[in-house]
């Protein structure tokens, strides 16, 4: 066989393709594939000589404008938009465009890709995570004015930072006097995340909170000492139970009966 890629029919290659396909030129479509027909609802008669600026919402149609006209020079950046279907329906979908050659015409292909599964997923995800930093920041009440916040989990930056929002926050709305801050069902901590976290003791200190440390791994207090953190003015002990000790409280867990035991 002598069969050189330059034989292989390009309008060939592309009507096929699974995803839809845009060939426009001088914001005028000249072409559509199979998949784009079925894409866009319609027949390609009536997608054929329309702009490819129509799709678009009147919010996006300049940045569009300029984006198709310099990927005559260079392919643009895949992006991002919600378009219109023929039938008045918008769709999420990812976009990318490069420059085409037909005979002596200088054309945009334009890729469309529905991201709409991506999009709810992604919703899903954020919907969970806010969900995740709602329940991370809840303070559970054990006695009046005395409270825990359990840190649970894999914390990144941007959790711990609402983290240091909400918990100053809460512990005024409950009125809390004491916070006991328990560690140990944290499974991973950098040095920035643990840099925001520890510094709700800080915060907490500044509002007149008392606060107690509890569950502190060797791994944790190490990283600690290296962010040059000191609990000097906070007590530090292995569970919750012994800070309600510290505190003169003493928890019967078989009867869930607390008694406070005040210190002389």
């Amino acid at each position: 066989m002598n069969e050189n890629i330059s034989d292989i029919d390009y309008k060939q290659v592309i009507e096929y393709a699974l995803e839809p396909l845009i060939v426009h030129s001088q914001l005028k479509i000249i072409y559509v594939n199979r998949a784009a027909e079925i894409f866009f609802r319609s027949p390609k008669e009536k997608i054929i000589g329309a702009s490819p600026l129509d799709i678009f919402k009147e919010s996006s149609k300049l940045a569009i404008d300029k984006r198709i006209q310099s990927a005559y020079e260079k392919p643009a950046e895949v992006i991002e938009e919600t378009i219109y279907r023929m039938d008045g329906t918008t769709i999420d979908v990812e976009l990318y465009c490069h420059p085409v050659l037909l005979g002596s015409t200088k054309a945009i292909q334009t890729y469309v890709r529905d991201i709409t599964e991506r999009k709810a997923a992604e919703k899903k995800q954020r919907e969970m995570s806010d969900q995740i930093n709602e329940l991370s920041s809840t303070l559970i009440p054990l006695l009046d004015g005395i409270a825990v916040l359990p840190l649970l989990g894999a914390f990144d930056e941007e959790r711990a930072k609402q983290l240091l929002e909400r918990v100053p926050a809460n512990v005024q709305k409950q009125s809390i006097k004491c916070l006991v801050i328990d560690f140990s069902a944290i499974y991973n901590l950098d040095s920035l995340v643990a840099e925001y976290i520890f510094k709700i003791d800080t915060v907490l200190s500044l509002l007149g909170v008392r606060s107690i440390v509890t569950g502190l791994r060797p791994e944790l207090a190490l990283v600690a000492t290296q962010l040059g953190i000191n609990f000097n003015s906070t007590p530090t002990v292995s569970t919750v139970k012994a800070a309600l000790h510290l505190l003169g409280i003493e928890y019967n867990r078989d009867s869930s009966i607390q008694t406070k035991n005040k210190k002389k």
